[in-house]
């Protein structure tokens, strides 16, 4: 039996299995440090009530023979489907066919399984710094090529940083797919509506797909910034578009998703909605009855004010961040619109040089940039999923020992 050797070879571990293994560590040798954790982008805050007095009226259903549900429908139920559409499309102008919505149980899980709608030799673009799962993946099915110093040898690099204002370039060669996440994880920066539109027209141009990751969309509060890359014209021809409740709703531990396929995406006269129906299908046996319960009552008009409610908490502690070392002379970007702090580190540190700096002096745990991609190199990560006090009290730490 013969092991894949893309798997096998990956660089080092995951770049959250690597920072818990260095806390876990630490933690060992220093038991009585008080860690506070700004790394990982994991909510804090409960689930709200409409949403668990949902999944409680749902579980009594399951425990009924009336009310009892086997294997769902493959791609979600229908009740679902529609106040997806309508809360998060038809909203902004957006028409979204049922049959173009796929529920799943993370972007993670779709964004890792969707290149398998690639070819092998696909060529692959990505924003750098980059969410590491659309890099990964793609590693693990051989299209990238060698790892050397750093970069990827068949890896088209969109570098993101402070010189141009977090905007990627486009590619300068062809490639077959680009991807985007936008409100950006990890940088949190946005991109306007001409920003976007000029991403559609190079797609549609050079026959290019583009998977858009829309997890964060909730932290958008400005009306003009699209949440969904569908409101630009065309983009139904070029773009597969991945959504989370995670953040929204505080998912991370229920698991809810979707993504939407336009029928409308062809390439190479083949129907990328058909052949991710085909692939679901297969591999996937949806999402449970009482999650999806869960993930509708987001939809009503208490699960809507509920859930921004605690997307407001979180933007305050990214405010507080952001502010707390904007004021200390620290370059700081994102943290509007995205939970996400993206810091310049102080004295062209490393970035794990910075990690193990805030962490050991001031028992402070964020991501260095250098996880994220070879541009991520000289900044770091902080998010906004703790609680407030948490928050104020990392701020001052990080400020004292700088």
């Amino acid at each position: 039996m013969k092991i894949n050797a893309c798997l096998a070879s990956l660089p080092a571990g995951y770049l959250f299995a690597e920072i818990a293994k260095r806390v876990k560590e630490y933690a060992a040798e220093n038991p009585n440090a008080d860690l506070l954790r700004l790394g990982i982008g994991d909510v804090t805050r409960p689930l709200v009530p409409a949403v668990v007095e949902a999944m409680k009226q749902a579980a009594v259903e399951m425990g009924t023979p009336s009310g009892f549900r086997g294997y769902g429908p493959d791609f979600g139920y229908r009740w679902l489907i529609d106040a997806i559409i309508d809360g998060d499309y038809r909203t902004r102008g957006v028409e979204i066919g049922p049959d173009e919505v796929f529920i799943s149980d993370g972007a993670k899980s779709d964004v890792g399984n969707l290149q398998e709608l690639f070819g092998p030799d696909a060529a692959i673009a990505v924003t750098d710094p980059v969410y590491p799962v659309y890099v990964d993946s793609n590693a693990m099915a051989g299209r990238l090529g060698e790892y050397v110093n750093g970069r990827w040898t068949r890896l088209t690099y969109l570098p993101c940083n402070a010189e141009n204002g977090f905007v990627p370039p486009l590619p300068d060669k062809p490639v077959d797919v680009i991807y985007l996440c936008y409100p950006n994880n990890p940088t949190g920066t946005v991109l306007t509506r001409d920003q976007l539109k000029v991403f559609v027209d190079w797609a549609l141009d050079n026959d290019a797909l583009i998977v858009y990751d829309a997890a964060y969309k909730a932290f958008i509060s400005d009306g003009d910034i699209p949440r969904s890359i569908y409101e630009i014209p065309g983009a139904k021809k070029c773009a597969m578009e991945c959504c989370s409740f995670s953040k929204t709703a505080g998912f991370t531990g229920t698991r809810c998703a979707y993504t939407v396929v336009p029928k409308e995406l062809v390439f190479g006269g083949v129907s990328l909605n058909r052949v991710w129906g085909r692939r679901q299908a297969t591999k996937f046996n949806g999402v449970s009855y009482v999650t999806q319960r869960a993930a509708v009552a987001v939809y009503t008009p208490e699960g809507q004010k509920q859930t921004m409610e605690n997307i407001a908490y979180y933007q305050e502690n990214a405010r507080v961040i952001r502010e707390g070392l904007a004021a200390a002379g620290i370059r700081v970007f994102g943290g509007v619109h995205a939970p996400y702090i993206w810091m310049k580190t102080p004295a062209d540190m490393k970035s794990w040089d910075f990690f193990d700096l805030l962490l050991k002096k001031a028992h402070v745990v964020g991501t260095p940039g250098e996880g994220f991609g070879p541009s991520g190199e000289g900044y770091f990560r902080l998010t906004a999923f703790n609680t407030l006090e948490n928050t104020r009290e990392a701020v001052d730490r990080i400020l004292r020992i700088l």
